[in-house]
């Protein structure tokens, strides 16, 4: 018996699937909980989220992608070190040993879209061994809210994920015993290895990152909301930037956290949930996400939890840093629900400067624009991934997201600099790093003077102040700005000791000029000379 059962009549030997066990077709919510409670895969905590681990696999393993090799899309792969290509005849093996595997094997089928626009939708089926990650693909992608229409579900893409499934290396033509491998030609993507669930959610953005250009629709790793007056915004950001918090802005709607497209329409979610990082997250910086670590279908990866009374402890960061939370974009109370907007007004590029050189806020021309997303600059610091050291480590990820990026990162900066151009768009660096020093020295901006000063960047007020150039980065910066303290807006001004800071600058200034040199034969001249100038 399959409560809440409703088979498609594309059935599962379309993917060589047969021999399994209980099949749960697109089972909602609370009997997903129910099973996830059953096959001991987490537990309810206090409130209702369902907390889960994810073993030793605590974020993405970029490392262990693959790309298949074959004929209809390798002459459009960006083939590169986040690209690597794997030989068809190995994913045929990896492909039937998964299958073998599967045999006898209780599965759960996702049937959803990924796409808000219903124009540029793609309908995709995710299929798990674990309820949880069933529950985690329902909460991250668009449902199919008429489950009547679900019999007539045909899969444009198929995914699935086998965490306790593990590949051999040696035979498999894998990096490890984890794998993440697209196959475009098949329309398939097998995950095995990592019980991470982040995997399911980017393998499906790479697909669409492949997709959606092609059809003159730029796809995005950014989030994007809307103000009163149908203004919308976007924020480019890695990890660890802000996207998701900044986004969340009490006094705008909110369209996605993460991945967006650009069409002649406007923009549109890819996706119908958020992945909200919440270690140490607090009620009083950001009361929407956190209310939302506290609802019935939220998933909470790698959360601390008191065994006992079962509350959860955001600021336990033993088993990871890179704790998530997973949940329906409907447990925003301020979000549009059908995840469309408007073409931007405003385009946020975020960037953690853990260096402490860049300010705060600056206005950027569009050549700085394209200069800066095609150089996608952040930095990680000590703590946030194995076999950093104390120093900070300056981090280039084209577009804000190059693992990600199945095509040549200038076909997205092309169509970028496109829709700038022609809807005229305004565009802000803005630095959620630190302040006063470098990462262990000075202080990180505090976010109530990031949201105040982008704040003042959507409403227009900082078109109207004065700016002074940046002598290392050639950056416009307002010289004030309401509910943000002066200096700030210098970041000179606040290290101790302006020698040192001239030095960081100038050092950061030439690795922003010797990662571009990958991009300068292929993007104007203008655009080349956007980029840091002092010495």
């Amino acid at each position: 018996m399959n409560p809440g059962n409703r088979q498609a009549h594309y059935g599962l030997e379309h993917h060589g699937i047969k021999n399994v066990g209980n099949i749960y077709w697109n089972p909602p919510t609370p009997v997903l909980y129910e099973e996830i409670v059953r096959r001991r895969e987490g537990m309810i905590a206090h409130l209702g989220p369902i907390v889960v681990r994810t073993g030793h696999h605590t974020g993405r393993s970029p490392n262990d992608k693959r790309i298949v090799r074959e004929k209809s899309s390798e002459d459009k792969i960006w083939w590169s070190p986040v690209n690597v290509p794997m030989k068809p005849e190995k994913f045929e093996v990896l492909y039937f040993r998964m299958l073998a595997y599967l045999q006898g094997k209780d599965i759960f089928v996702q049937d959803c879209y990924a796409g808000a626009d219903p124009k540029y939708q793609v309908p995709i089926r995710i299929i798990t061994e674990s309820a949880w990650h069933n529950l985690f693909s329902r909460n991250m992608f668009v449902q199919v809210k008429d489950r009547s229409k679900l019999v007539y579900h045909v899969p444009k893409f198929t995914i699935i994920n086998v965490p306790k499934f593990h590949a051999m290396p040696e035979l498999d033509g894998t990096n490890s015993e984890a794998f993440i491998i697209v196959n475009f030609g098949k329309r398939l993507i097998l995950i095995g290895g990592t019980i991470y669930a982040g995997e399911i959610k980017k393998s499906v953005f790479t697909v669409l990152n492949y997709l959606y250009p092609q059809e003159k629709v730029l796809s995005m790793h950014c989030s994007a909301n809307v103000g009163e007056r149908g203004d919308a915004a976007i924020f480019f950001g890695l990890s660890g930037t802000g996207k998701t918090t900044l986004s969340a802005d009490p006094e705008r709607l909110l369209i996605g956290d993460d991945e967006h497209g650009w069409s002649d329409k406007g923009i549109f979610n890819f996706e119908g949930g958020c992945y909200a990082k919440v270690i140490r997250l607090s009620q009083e910086a950001e009361p929407e996400i956190y209310e939302c670590t506290r609802r019935f279908g939220t998933i909470l990866e790698n959360v601390g939890i008191d065994n006992e009374t079962r509350r959860i402890d955001l600021n336990d960061g033993s088993l990871t840093e890179n704790t998530r939370a997973a949940y329906p974009i409907s447990h925003i109370n301020r979000a549009i629900r059908s995840g469309v907007g408007g073409h931007p007004e405003n385009i946020i590029m975020l960037t953690y400067d853990a260096f402490g050189v860049l300010p705060p806020i600056a206005k950027l021309t569009p050549e700085q624009a394209m200069y800066q997303f095609l150089s996608g600059y952040t930095a990680k610091v000590a703590g946030t991934e194995k076999g950093l050291g104390k120093e900070p480590q300056a981090t280039f990820s084209t577009c804000f997201g190059a693992p990600f990026m199945a095509l040549p990162p200038t076909v997205y900066a092309g169509l970028l600099g496109e829709r700038i151009k022609k809807h005229q768009v305004k565009c802000w660096l803005v630095n959620t790093g630190m302040s006063g020093g470098v990462f262990g020295v000075g202080e990180r901006i505090k976010i109530a003077y990031t949201r105040a000063m982008i704040r003042q960047a959507l409403q227009g007020k900082l078109e109207e102040v004065p700016t002074q150039s940046d002598p290392i980065f050639s950056l416009r910066v307002p010289q004030s700005c309401e509910g943000v303290p002066g200096e700030i807006l210098n970041p000179r001004s606040t290290w101790g000791k302006p020698r040192e800071y001239d030095i960081k600058a100038r050092d950061l200034a030439e690795r922003f000029r010797e990662n571009f040199k990958q991009f300068a034969p292929k993007v104007s001249s203008k655009v080349r000379s956007a980029g840091p100038t002092g010495s």
